[in-house]
Protein backbone atom coordinates (compact mmCIF):
# COMPACT_ATOMS: atom_id res chain seq x y z
CA UNK A 1 0.00 0.00 0.00
CA UNK A 2 1.38 3.67 -0.58
CA UNK A 3 0.81 6.50 1.89
CA UNK A 4 -2.85 7.66 1.24
CA UNK A 5 -4.28 4.62 0.45
CA UNK A 6 -6.84 3.08 2.54
CA UNK A 7 -8.41 -0.73 2.70
CA UNK A 8 -11.84 -1.31 3.61
CA UNK A 9 -12.34 -5.19 4.55
CA UNK A 10 -16.50 -6.28 4.61
CA UNK A 11 -17.47 -8.89 7.34
CA UNK A 12 -17.64 -11.94 4.82
CA UNK A 13 -14.20 -11.27 3.61
CA UNK A 14 -13.00 -11.11 7.06
CA UNK A 15 -15.21 -14.29 7.56
CA UNK A 16 -13.08 -15.88 4.84
CA UNK A 17 -9.46 -14.60 5.68
CA UNK A 18 -9.93 -15.72 9.23
CA UNK A 19 -11.50 -19.76 8.89
CA UNK A 20 -9.27 -22.14 10.26
CA UNK A 21 -7.44 -19.78 12.05
CA UNK A 22 -8.13 -20.38 15.69
CA UNK A 23 -5.12 -21.75 16.91
CA UNK A 24 -3.62 -18.68 15.43
CA UNK A 25 -6.05 -16.16 16.64
CA UNK A 26 -5.81 -17.64 20.53
CA UNK A 27 -1.74 -17.49 20.45
CA UNK A 28 -2.40 -13.84 19.02
CA UNK A 29 -4.96 -12.80 21.95
CA UNK A 30 -2.17 -14.63 24.66
CA UNK A 31 0.22 -12.31 23.08
CA UNK A 32 -2.01 -9.58 23.57
CA UNK A 33 -1.92 -10.69 27.10
CA UNK A 34 1.46 -10.76 27.82
CA UNK A 35 2.24 -7.60 26.33
CA UNK A 36 -0.62 -5.95 28.64
CA UNK A 37 1.19 -7.50 31.42
CA UNK A 38 4.48 -5.91 30.42
CA UNK A 39 2.70 -2.39 30.23
CA UNK A 40 3.70 -2.53 26.57
CA UNK A 41 0.01 -1.36 25.19
CA UNK A 42 -1.58 1.72 25.80
CA UNK A 43 -5.46 1.70 27.17
CA UNK A 44 -7.70 4.47 27.56
CA UNK A 45 -11.03 3.07 29.31
CA UNK A 46 -13.67 2.48 26.87
CA UNK A 47 -16.62 4.97 26.42
CA UNK A 48 -20.18 4.14 26.57
CA UNK A 49 -22.82 5.72 24.94
CA UNK A 50 -26.15 4.99 26.06
CA UNK A 51 -29.64 6.04 25.01
CA UNK A 52 -32.62 7.87 27.26
CA UNK A 53 -34.93 5.71 29.13
CA UNK A 54 -32.62 2.86 27.40
CA UNK A 55 -30.72 0.61 29.49
CA UNK A 56 -30.42 -1.92 27.23
CA UNK A 57 -28.79 -0.16 23.53
CA UNK A 58 -25.14 1.16 23.91
CA UNK A 59 -22.65 2.02 21.62
CA UNK A 60 -18.83 1.62 22.45
CA UNK A 61 -15.78 2.99 21.72
CA UNK A 62 -12.50 0.89 22.43
CA UNK A 63 -9.33 3.09 21.46
CA UNK A 64 -5.85 1.34 22.00
CA UNK A 65 -2.30 0.84 21.10
CA UNK A 66 -0.38 -2.84 20.92
CA UNK A 67 3.33 -3.11 21.07
CA UNK A 68 5.53 -5.83 21.65
CA UNK A 69 5.74 -6.66 18.02
CA UNK A 70 1.96 -5.88 16.96
CA UNK A 71 3.03 -1.90 16.92
CA UNK A 72 -0.76 -0.86 15.93
CA UNK A 73 -2.57 1.73 16.79
CA UNK A 74 -6.89 2.23 16.07
CA UNK A 75 -10.50 1.75 17.78
CA UNK A 76 -13.27 -0.16 17.59
CA UNK A 77 -17.21 1.31 17.44
CA UNK A 78 -19.25 -1.56 18.32
CA UNK A 79 -23.03 -1.49 18.84
CA UNK A 80 -25.14 -3.64 21.16
CA UNK A 81 -28.89 -3.73 20.64
CA UNK A 82 -30.45 -6.94 21.64
CA UNK A 83 -33.74 -5.64 20.01
CA UNK A 84 -32.37 -6.39 16.97
CA UNK A 85 -32.36 -10.05 17.18
CA UNK A 86 -36.20 -10.05 16.92
CA UNK A 87 -36.21 -8.22 13.69
CA UNK A 88 -33.44 -10.94 12.26
CA UNK A 89 -30.90 -8.47 12.63
CA UNK A 90 -27.35 -9.45 14.58
CA UNK A 91 -27.42 -8.14 18.38
CA UNK A 92 -23.91 -6.26 17.29
CA UNK A 93 -22.66 -4.16 14.50
CA UNK A 94 -18.81 -2.91 14.52
CA UNK A 95 -16.18 -0.71 12.37
CA UNK A 96 -12.65 -0.64 12.98
CA UNK A 97 -10.18 1.59 12.18
CA UNK A 98 -6.42 0.67 12.39
CA UNK A 99 -4.18 2.98 12.18
CA UNK A 100 0.21 3.16 11.49
CA UNK A 101 1.89 3.77 14.85
CA UNK A 102 4.46 5.56 13.11
CA UNK A 103 2.19 8.01 11.05
CA UNK A 104 -0.80 7.73 12.62
CA UNK A 105 -2.17 7.61 9.65
CA UNK A 106 -5.46 5.45 9.25
CA UNK A 107 -4.71 2.32 7.01
CA UNK A 108 -7.40 0.27 6.85
CA UNK A 109 -11.23 0.08 8.02
CA UNK A 110 -12.51 -3.01 8.85
CA UNK A 111 -16.01 -4.28 9.52
CA UNK A 112 -15.52 -5.14 13.03
CA UNK A 113 -18.33 -7.30 14.61
CA UNK A 114 -16.60 -10.72 13.53
CA UNK A 115 -12.87 -9.61 14.68
CA UNK A 116 -15.15 -8.83 17.96
CA UNK A 117 -16.83 -12.41 18.24
CA UNK A 118 -13.56 -14.52 17.13
CA UNK A 119 -11.02 -12.29 19.61
CA UNK A 120 -13.79 -12.75 22.82
CA UNK A 121 -13.68 -16.43 21.85
CA UNK A 122 -10.27 -17.03 21.21
CA UNK A 123 -9.66 -15.20 24.96
CA UNK A 124 -12.65 -17.46 26.29
CA UNK A 125 -10.77 -20.43 24.97
CA UNK A 126 -7.36 -19.50 25.96
CA UNK A 127 -8.47 -18.62 29.63
CA UNK A 128 -10.15 -22.71 29.13
CA UNK A 129 -6.53 -23.36 28.55
CA UNK A 130 -4.64 -21.71 31.83
CA UNK A 131 -7.27 -21.94 34.04
CA UNK A 132 -9.11 -25.68 33.45
CA UNK A 133 -5.96 -27.30 31.43
CA UNK A 134 -5.56 -29.98 33.56
CA UNK A 135 -9.68 -30.81 33.50
CA UNK A 136 -10.27 -33.47 30.50
CA UNK A 137 -14.40 -32.84 30.90
CA UNK A 138 -15.59 -33.59 27.50
CA UNK A 139 -18.73 -31.64 27.88
CA UNK A 140 -19.41 -27.56 28.61
CA UNK A 141 -22.38 -25.72 29.53
CA UNK A 142 -23.23 -22.91 27.24
CA UNK A 143 -25.74 -19.98 28.66
CA UNK A 144 -26.72 -17.24 26.33
CA UNK A 145 -27.52 -18.31 22.54
CA UNK A 146 -25.93 -15.89 20.47
CA UNK A 147 -23.01 -15.47 18.22
CA UNK A 148 -20.57 -14.60 20.75
CA UNK A 149 -21.20 -18.72 22.34
CA UNK A 150 -21.30 -19.92 19.17
CA UNK A 151 -17.84 -18.33 18.31
CA UNK A 152 -16.58 -19.85 21.76
CA UNK A 153 -18.03 -23.40 20.88
CA UNK A 154 -15.89 -22.90 17.87
CA UNK A 155 -12.46 -21.95 20.23
CA UNK A 156 -13.02 -24.42 22.40
CA UNK A 157 -13.29 -27.51 19.95
CA UNK A 158 -9.98 -26.34 19.18
CA UNK A 159 -8.00 -25.71 21.80
CA UNK A 160 -10.18 -28.49 23.69
CA UNK A 161 -10.44 -31.22 20.89
CA UNK A 162 -11.76 -33.84 23.34
CA UNK A 163 -14.78 -31.76 23.52
CA UNK A 164 -17.88 -34.27 22.49
CA UNK A 165 -21.14 -32.69 24.24
CA UNK A 166 -22.37 -29.34 25.07
CA UNK A 167 -25.43 -28.57 27.27
CA UNK A 168 -27.26 -25.11 25.95
CA UNK A 169 -29.46 -22.81 27.80
CA UNK A 170 -31.13 -19.16 27.24
CA UNK A 171 -34.29 -17.36 28.16
CA UNK A 172 -35.51 -17.75 24.97
CA UNK A 173 -36.10 -21.54 24.41
CA UNK A 174 -36.28 -20.66 20.51
CA UNK A 175 -33.15 -19.38 20.31
CA UNK A 176 -31.31 -22.38 22.58
CA UNK A 177 -33.13 -24.49 19.57
CA UNK A 178 -32.03 -22.69 16.47
CA UNK A 179 -28.18 -22.41 18.50
CA UNK A 180 -28.56 -26.41 18.52
CA UNK A 181 -29.38 -26.54 14.85
CA UNK A 182 -26.79 -24.16 14.21
CA UNK A 183 -24.08 -26.59 16.48
CA UNK A 184 -24.78 -29.37 14.81
CA UNK A 185 -24.61 -28.13 10.98
CA UNK A 186 -21.30 -26.44 12.08
CA UNK A 187 -19.66 -28.77 14.46
CA UNK A 188 -19.26 -33.02 13.08
CA UNK A 189 -19.12 -35.14 15.84
CA UNK A 190 -20.57 -32.72 18.66
CA UNK A 191 -23.73 -33.53 20.61
CA UNK A 192 -25.90 -30.91 21.55
CA UNK A 193 -29.12 -31.22 24.26
CA UNK A 194 -30.94 -28.15 24.83
CA UNK A 195 -32.15 -27.34 28.91
CA UNK A 196 -34.91 -25.34 30.25
CA UNK A 197 -33.52 -25.01 33.72
CA UNK A 198 -30.72 -22.78 34.18
CA UNK A 199 -29.47 -25.00 37.32
CA UNK A 200 -30.09 -28.05 35.53
CA UNK A 201 -27.09 -26.13 32.85
CA UNK A 202 -24.83 -24.77 35.61
CA UNK A 203 -24.45 -28.67 36.72
CA UNK A 204 -24.01 -30.33 33.07
CA UNK A 205 -20.29 -29.36 33.11
CA UNK A 206 -17.24 -27.58 35.15
CA UNK A 207 -16.67 -25.51 31.62
CA UNK A 208 -19.34 -22.96 31.62
CA UNK A 209 -19.38 -20.09 29.40
CA UNK A 210 -21.73 -17.31 30.18
CA UNK A 211 -22.53 -14.76 27.00
CA UNK A 212 -25.87 -13.25 27.38
CA UNK A 213 -27.05 -9.35 27.07
CA UNK A 214 -28.51 -9.34 31.14
CA UNK A 215 -27.77 -6.11 32.56
CA UNK A 216 -28.04 -6.79 36.10
CA UNK A 217 -27.15 -10.36 38.17
CA UNK A 218 -29.56 -13.31 38.23
CA UNK A 219 -27.24 -16.04 38.93
CA UNK A 220 -26.98 -15.50 43.07
CA UNK A 221 -24.79 -18.44 43.47
CA UNK A 222 -22.81 -21.45 41.72
CA UNK A 223 -23.60 -24.15 44.17
CA UNK A 224 -25.43 -25.88 40.77
CA UNK A 225 -21.62 -25.81 39.54
CA UNK A 226 -19.80 -29.34 39.89
CA UNK A 227 -16.16 -28.76 42.06
CA UNK A 228 -13.03 -27.91 39.87
CA UNK A 229 -15.75 -25.36 37.35
CA UNK A 230 -14.48 -22.90 35.47
CA UNK A 231 -16.81 -20.11 34.50
CA UNK A 232 -16.45 -18.34 31.72
CA UNK A 233 -18.19 -14.89 32.37
CA UNK A 234 -17.84 -13.70 29.07
CA UNK A 235 -21.12 -11.15 29.56
CA UNK A 236 -20.06 -9.81 33.05
CA UNK A 237 -22.94 -8.69 34.51
CA UNK A 238 -24.88 -12.58 35.05
CA UNK A 239 -23.18 -12.90 38.51
CA UNK A 240 -24.44 -11.89 42.07
CA UNK A 241 -21.80 -10.36 43.99
CA UNK A 242 -21.93 -13.21 46.00
CA UNK A 243 -21.33 -15.71 43.93
CA UNK A 244 -18.00 -13.75 42.58
CA UNK A 245 -16.86 -13.62 45.72
CA UNK A 246 -17.68 -17.10 46.70
CA UNK A 247 -15.15 -18.16 43.91
CA UNK A 248 -11.29 -17.67 42.87
CA UNK A 249 -10.86 -14.40 40.81
CA UNK A 250 -9.29 -13.67 37.32
CA UNK A 251 -9.80 -10.90 35.25
CA UNK A 252 -8.10 -9.53 32.10
CA UNK A 253 -7.57 -5.77 33.80
CA UNK A 254 -9.08 -4.80 37.25
CA UNK A 255 -9.03 -1.38 36.48
CA UNK A 256 -11.02 -2.14 32.96
CA UNK A 257 -13.54 -4.56 34.80
CA UNK A 258 -13.92 -2.86 37.86
CA UNK A 259 -16.19 0.04 36.33
CA UNK A 260 -19.80 0.21 34.28
CA UNK A 261 -21.75 -1.97 36.39
CA UNK A 262 -20.02 -5.24 36.08
CA UNK A 263 -20.30 -8.27 38.10
CA UNK A 264 -16.51 -7.70 39.29
CA UNK A 265 -17.95 -3.93 40.16
CA UNK A 266 -20.72 -4.25 42.34
CA UNK A 267 -18.69 -6.53 44.53
CA UNK A 268 -15.95 -4.36 45.03
CA UNK A 269 -18.44 -1.73 45.81
CA UNK A 270 -19.84 -4.04 48.58
CA UNK A 271 -16.74 -4.91 49.76
CA UNK A 272 -14.75 -2.18 49.22
CA UNK A 273 -11.89 -3.64 47.62
CA UNK A 274 -10.39 -5.61 45.00
CA UNK A 275 -8.45 -8.14 47.14
CA UNK A 276 -10.97 -11.23 46.06
CA UNK A 277 -9.49 -10.66 42.30
CA UNK A 278 -6.68 -13.06 42.58
CA UNK A 279 -4.75 -12.58 39.26
CA UNK A 280 -4.98 -11.28 35.82
CA UNK A 281 -4.30 -13.91 33.03
CA UNK A 282 -1.26 -11.64 31.84
CA UNK A 283 0.60 -12.31 34.65
CA UNK A 284 -0.58 -16.27 34.27
CA UNK A 285 0.69 -16.70 31.16
CA UNK A 286 4.11 -15.10 32.25
CA UNK A 287 3.90 -17.54 35.20
CA UNK A 288 3.61 -14.71 37.89
CA UNK A 289 0.37 -16.55 39.07
CA UNK A 290 -1.29 -20.21 39.43
CA UNK A 291 -3.71 -20.63 36.71
CA UNK A 292 -5.89 -21.60 40.14
CA UNK A 293 -5.47 -22.50 44.03
CA UNK A 294 -7.31 -24.75 44.54
CA UNK A 295 -8.04 -27.92 42.25
CA UNK A 296 -12.40 -27.85 43.76
CA UNK A 297 -12.88 -24.52 43.90
CA UNK A 298 -14.60 -22.57 41.27
CA UNK A 299 -12.76 -20.36 38.73
CA UNK A 300 -14.19 -17.38 37.54
CA UNK A 301 -12.72 -15.76 34.28
CA UNK A 302 -14.33 -11.89 34.03
CA UNK A 303 -13.07 -10.28 30.91
CA UNK A 304 -14.07 -6.70 30.49
CA UNK A 305 -12.34 -7.25 26.58
CA UNK A 306 -9.99 -4.95 25.86
CA UNK A 307 -9.42 -3.45 22.59
CA UNK A 308 -5.74 -4.34 21.92
CA UNK A 309 -7.33 -7.72 21.48
CA UNK A 310 -9.42 -6.35 18.69
CA UNK A 311 -6.30 -4.63 17.09
CA UNK A 312 -4.34 -8.09 17.31
CA UNK A 313 -7.17 -9.65 15.46
CA UNK A 314 -7.91 -7.06 13.00
CA UNK A 315 -3.92 -6.35 12.27
CA UNK A 316 -4.13 -10.47 11.44
CA UNK A 317 -6.78 -9.59 9.01
CA UNK A 318 -5.37 -6.47 7.40
CA UNK A 319 -2.19 -8.58 6.91
CA UNK A 320 -3.77 -11.56 5.40
CA UNK A 321 -5.90 -9.20 3.49
CA UNK A 322 -3.10 -7.58 1.89
CA UNK A 323 -1.37 -11.02 1.05
CA UNK A 324 -4.11 -12.63 -0.59
CA UNK A 325 -5.19 -9.43 -2.59
CA UNK A 326 -8.86 -9.11 -0.60
CA UNK A 327 -10.48 -6.02 0.14
CA UNK A 328 -11.44 -2.73 -1.38
CA UNK A 329 -8.71 -0.47 -2.13
CA UNK A 330 -9.06 3.53 -2.08
CA UNK A 331 -6.78 5.20 -3.59
CA UNK A 332 -5.84 8.99 -2.07
CA UNK A 333 -8.29 8.71 0.28
CA UNK A 334 -5.91 11.54 2.43
CA UNK A 335 -5.82 14.50 1.16
CA UNK A 336 -2.51 16.08 -0.03
CA UNK A 337 -0.42 18.15 2.16
CA UNK A 338 -1.87 21.51 2.67
CA UNK A 339 1.45 22.60 1.68
CA UNK A 340 1.52 21.47 -1.90
CA UNK A 341 -2.48 21.36 -2.38
CA UNK A 342 -4.04 24.43 -5.06
CA UNK A 343 -6.41 25.91 -2.81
Amino acid sequence: MRDGEILILKGNQIITLLTNREKELIEAVSLTYQAHQRSAVSLPHSVFLRFPNNDKNRIIALPAYLGDGFDVAGIKWISSFPGNRAQGFDRASAVMILNSADTGRPEAILEGSVISAKRTAASAALAAQQLHGENKDTSAAIIGCGMINFEIVRFLLAARPWLKSITVYDLEENYAHKFKGKCQRSFEGVEVSVTRDLSEALASSSLISIATTASTPYIKNLSACPQGSTVLHVSLRDLSPEAILSCENVVDDADHVCRAQTSVHLAEQQVGHRDFIRASMGAILLGEAPGRLKPDATVVFSPFGMGTLDLAVGKLAFQLALKYTQGDLIEDFLPDSWLVRAN
